[in-house]
């Protein structure tokens, strides 16, 4: 055995003569609410290796296919992973205690940070989550309504374009690393010019959103849309098709639909096992119920079940846009609500009291009703949550994020079991994990 430089206490895996059949159970077997006999007959790997045929050793967390932040702790037979433990926390910044000291308004500039490959949805449900308890989230302008969904929608298509370029780099198609990055560059290009940043945009905010569209965003919308179907093509002829891509990635990490159940798993890993779950047909928000697309499921629950559906998914995110585009109304982006909107720009010259109702409002924030809220929307990871407690003040009392990379990690050990050693890098980019949500 070898042994581990770091220790981090309760997290660490022990060697099988430390491990009692309680941590057994916890490790393998209670999170599916299975029962002893099960848990031990599990436990048996074949021919019960002695704890002297197997080593434990870390896989990162400075190591190119587990983003220099995930640290997973292999317990080996040979090339075979008996058991693996995720270690969490080496990018923990407390974000959700940040945010109990930030105001509403200043809310939106902590949560885009978390998942920072899917920025709008962090800042939509954060919104959604504070309009809740404003009760003014049925006074949304409609035109902010559908600006919110073509922001996510794009926004799924460049999350997903960034695990396609680095799901083909960690498995050796080194060419999808330059191709993905190129399309989500397009994508990025056009958020930049709607809200002057490429990431981390506090552009969503309570009440709608900070700025409308910029001139010719239908244009350079319908460009991406024109641009990206021929590229996806290319990835098909690229990896679908192609016979080592297969057999990297078919019946490798492969996790039943009870199994991810029970471990609490949404997206893409969920509807890999055949579960058509998906918040925005399931439990619609904003106006989901008005536009058509199909939700992609998997038959096996394997990497390559993983890979397709977030293939799949940049296509019906254009379909949806292309709807969005016949649909965007003229209109207010935000509510004309002088308690949670600042005055325009343009006021601030002319009158000495909308620079101080300006000022207050981005200095002391607008009070929030007391009351607790929890709203769930779909990212491109699965199910993000919002979870807010007010005590009436201008900042939360209390806020909880359901991140959905967080959660996924979990099913890590149980995708792994019994697999090789050389499956764990392409496991880890099946399951696309952000860290910044994890350990946020």
């Amino acid at each position: 055995m070898t042994a581990t430089i770091r220790d981090e206490g309760a997290q660490e895996m022990r060697g099988r003569s430390e491990l009692t059949a309680r941590e057994l159970m916890r490790e393998v077997g209670s999170v599916l609410r299975m029962s002893e006999a099960e848990v031990a007959k599990l436990g048996d790997m074949p021919d019960d290796p002695d704890e002297d045929q197997t080593m434990i050793l870390n896989m990162g967390p400075q190591h190119p296919s587990t983003h220099g932040v995930l640290r997973l702790m292999l317990e080996l037979k040979g090339e075979t992973v008996l058991r693996c433990k995720p270690i969490i926390g080496y990018l923990h910044t407390g974000m959700e205690k940040t945010g109990e000291q930030l105001t509403f308004m200043q809310g939106g500039t902590n949560v885009t940070r978390m998942d920072y490959l899917s920025p709008f949805n962090n800042e939509l449900v954060f919104s959604m989550a504070t309009e809740q308890l404003l009760g003014i989230d049925g006074e949304i302008p409609e035109r902010a309504v559908w600006m919110r969904m073509l922001l996510s929608e794009l926004n799924r298509m460049s999350s997903h374009l960034l695990f396609m370029a680095s799901n083909g780099m960690d498995l050796g198609a080194v060419s999808m690393m330059i191709y993905g990055w190129r399309e989500r560059e397009e994508v990025l290009r056009f958020f930049q010019k709607v809200t002057g940043l490429r990431m981390n945009h506090n552009f969503i905010r309570p009440g709608g959103v900070a700025a409308d569209l910029p001139a010719g965003w239908r244009d350079d919308v319908l460009r991406l849309l024109d641009l990206i179907p021929e590229r996806l093509d290319e990835y098909d002829i690229l990896m679908t098709g192609q016979p080592i891509w297969r057999e990297r990635l078919q019946g490798v990490g492969v996790i039943t639909p009870d199994e991810a159940l029970a471990l609490g798993a949404t997206g893409p890993i969920l509807r890999s096992t055949g579960v058509a779950w998906d918040l925005r047909r399931d439990m619609p928000y904003l106006h989901y119920d008005q536009v058509e697309f199909d939700v992609i499921v998997g038959s096996y629950g394997d990497a390559f079940d993983r890979y397709a559906i977030r293939l799949n998914e940049i296509r019906e995110s254009m379909k949806i846009v292309r709807q969005i585009l016949d649909m965007m109304p003229i209109g207010d982006y935000r509510i004309q609500n002088k308690k949670v909107t600042p005055p325009p720009r343009a006021r601030i010259d002319e009158s000495m009291e909308a620079l101080i109702h300006h000022f207050k409002i981005f200095t002391e924030g607008f009070k929030v009703p007391e009351g607790e809220v929890y709203v769930g929307i779909e990212s491109p990871r699965g199910e993000v949550g919002c979870y807010i407690a007010s005590d009436g003040s201008p900042t939360p009392y209390r806020m909880h994020v359901r991140a959905p990379s967080f959660v996924n990690v979990q099913c890590l050990p149980h995708m792994m079991r019994g697999g090789l050693v050389a499956d764990a890098v392409a496991v880890i980019s099946s399951v696309d994990p952000v860290l910044g949500e994890v350990d946020r």
